[in-house]
């Protein structure tokens, strides 16, 4: 399966070019001024995961590039597989850049299932940053697993899982696993990737995955206290659409490349196709910030203009390859591109995956 979309820095320049091709204008100079407000970042998940690393690694930058360096603080809104927090900024959000939202995967995949619970639709925002992720399946060593070739011996093990819900993120894992064979317990209603990282610290579950921040940040410690072993990163897309190793973590194999030591052969199938539809939706565009869509061009040129001028900052060069990997952060056109690609999927992959939730994990859309 191809896709002309690749998640890491090398698409940057060329789908740059086919956005600005298509007539997409940049951001005009910022006029805004914030200066003694308090703006929100609404994060639709519990501290810890991913989307809370993120969020808490950009907000001092976002604060001393916006104009008037307004206090940036990030506001953790978890339940619902992210629908709740998400809700709450659809109904409260004034077109004044004073609340901005910060979406994952787990924010897209409701909206894309039709999930009941969603009462927000993204056309009524816009992308002022959108930034790829990648992430890592770990386990814990008490399975007798050493090192990333032994995923064999997971076959015959009974496996359990902490997941936000299956029209989550956790929704690539579940399709996953279930590709490669494991018998895994989905248990739902955890409220973020932190959740299920501290449940297998406490040993209440024994396979689990993070997005690439949060296993850079909480899980990479625990592999060099031999208390988890990583099995696999997802992986990213090369400008073919091929599926290649994640250059953030390249001595791990890709989930195609851990599949083919499973099974002897690459995935293929309906099945790997529903799975690279979601993965390919859930990964590309994995953070996103939104303003409301009616809010004022100065205000939006702001931060489009803030969060590309923080990329500059010695303090972000330092330190962002370590915290959210080797991904790019982009806004303009490229964002817009990253969003469209994030928000869609074929329709017939869509009622697969909905069939085979309800058929097999007897869950219901809507179901919290």
């Amino acid at each position: 399966m191809t896709t002309e979309f690749n998640i890491t820095r090398r698409v940057t320049l060329g789908l740059l070019a086919s956005a600005m091709a298509l007539g997409l204008a940049g951001p005009a100079a910022a006029e805004a001024d914030f200066s003694g407000k308090t703006i929100e970042w609404i994060i639709p998940f519990a501290p810890g995961g991913g989307s809370d690393t993120w969020a808490r690694f950009n907000a001092p930058l976002l604060s001393k590039y916006l104009p008037g360096n307004p206090v940036v603080i990030v506001v953790n809104e978890p339940g619902g597989g992210s629908t709740k927090g998400t809700n709450v900024f659809a109904t409260r959000a004034e077109p004044d850049g004073l609340m901005i939202l910060g979406t994952s995967g787990s924010t897209q995949f409701p909206y894309l299932l039709g999930d009941p619970r969603v009462r927000y639709d993204y056309k009524d925002w816009q992308v002022v940053m959108a930034g790829p992720t990648g992430g890592v399946v770990y386990t814990t060593p008490a399975l007798g697993l050493k090192a990333p070739e032994d995923i064999g011996m997971l076959k015959d093990k009974e496996l359990v899982y902490a997941s936000q819900g299956a029209t989550s993120l956790d929704l690539v894992p579940l399709l996953g696993f279930r590709l490669m064979g494991f018998n895994v317990q989905h248990v739902f209603g955890f409220k973020g990737r932190g959740d299920g990282r501290l449940a297998f610290e406490r040993g209440e579950v024994n396979i689990d995955y993070q997005t690439s921040s949060g296993y850079l940040k909480n899980v990479q410690p625990l592999v060099e206290a031999g208390q988890a072993v990583p099995l696999f990163s997802w992986g990213v897309l090369d400008e073919a659409g091929n599926v290649v190793r994640d250059p953030t973590f390249p001595d791990l194999p890709s989930f195609p490349e851990a599949y083919q030591t499973l099974t002897g052969s690459p995935p293929s199938g309906p099945e790997y196709d529903a799975y690279f539809a979601f993965f390919t939706a859930g990964f590309p565009a994995q953070k996103m910030v939104f303003l409301p869509k009616d809010t004022p061009a100065d205000i939006t040129a702001a931060y489009q203009k803030a969060f590309e001028d923080m990329k500059a900052d010695p303090d972000y060069q330092a330190s962002a390859d370590a915290v959210l990997g080797s991904y790019d952060q982009v806004t303009g056109p490229l964002a817009q591109a990253l969003y469209e690609k994030g928000t869609t999927i074929a329709p017939e992959l869509r009622a697969q995956v909905g069939t085979m939730l309800a058929a097999e994990y007897g869950v219901k859309l809507g179901e919290d």
